[in-house]
């Protein structure tokens, strides 16, 4: 049952080892998936931690996670940014971005991840009933422009902004580390400015944040583990692990949001 966030209120930090013992796996598999290396899994960090607390809990928890996350992966990847496609998102995500806080407490969290789960196992079952030709051109800029800006709402609600962008980014068949590095970009900044609405919206306190930061050694696990898988896998391979990871979390939102 997810603790209720006033339970033990005069701790600083939750004590909890079944929550560790949940969320330490769900932060290396967000780190994995910020390395580019099974993208998809990093969907499931939220799913997974909403299993001992709730929703929002868990996003807040993330977000310093989520930073030091960002700046390592960026870091590493930053000589193989798409600069002209990172610029076409980045307006796209900060959009939704502003519906996200709009809307936040308009729309449960349950709700969005639902609909993120259905729409993920649609894209796989339409990448693999129809895949695309080599010569296939890639999807018209104004359902990038869509789905870029569902991804940065679907991130602000849940951090669970992967599978809306992979939609658009995934038939351009770009290199995996130019892949990996583009995403990365991309949510550092929508993970930056996720920071001030959360804290308007009161979602970050004290707690939250000393919690992370005992979470915060288990971070540069999965991003190591997982840049070292991106540079040395093959697309063809790269790419099936990707879609194995967005099956996973498809499913996984899907069963969550419905029940």
């Amino acid at each position: 049952m997810p603790l209720d966030g006033r339970q033990n209120a005069q701790l600083i930090l939750i004590t909890d080892l079944s929550f560790y013992a949940v969320s330490i796996p769900a932060v290396i598999l967000l780190g994995l998936s910020k390395s580019g290396f099974g993208a998809g899994f990093g969907s499931l960090a939220v799913p997974i931690m909403a299993l001992v607390v709730t929703v929002p809990q868990a996003a807040a928890i993330l977000m310093p996670v989520l930073f030091v996350m960002d700046v390592m992966a960026l870091g590493a990847l930053r000589h193989n940014l798409d600069h002209r496609l990172i610029k076409f998102l980045l307006p796209f995500g900060l959009l939704g971005i502003i519906m996200g806080t709009v809307l936040f407490k308009l729309l449960d969290a349950n709700t969005v991840s639902a609909i993120v789960g259905a729409l993920t196992l649609i894209f796989l079952a339409q990448r693999l009933l129809f895949p695309p030709r080599i010569d296939s051109p890639p999807l018209p800029k104004w359902l990038g422009a869509t789905l870029t800006a569902t991804s940065g709402f679907t991130s602000f609600v849940a951090h669970a902004g992967g599978p809306p962008i992979q939609f658009y980014v995934i038939p351009m068949r770009l290199a995996p580390l130019v892949f990996t590095a583009t995403m990365a970009a991309f949510f550092f900044v929508i993970n930056l400015a996720k920071w001030i609405p959360y804290a308007w919206l009161g979602l970050l306190d004290w707690r939250s944040m000393s919690t992370s930061l005992a979470l915060l050694p288990f971070a540069p696990i999965g991003v190591w583990l997982g840049v070292r898988m991106a540079r040395r896998m093959q697309p063809a391979l790269f790419y099936q692990v990707l879609y194995a990871g967005m099956l996973l979390s498809g499913c996984k939102l899907l069963w969550d949001g419905l029940r």
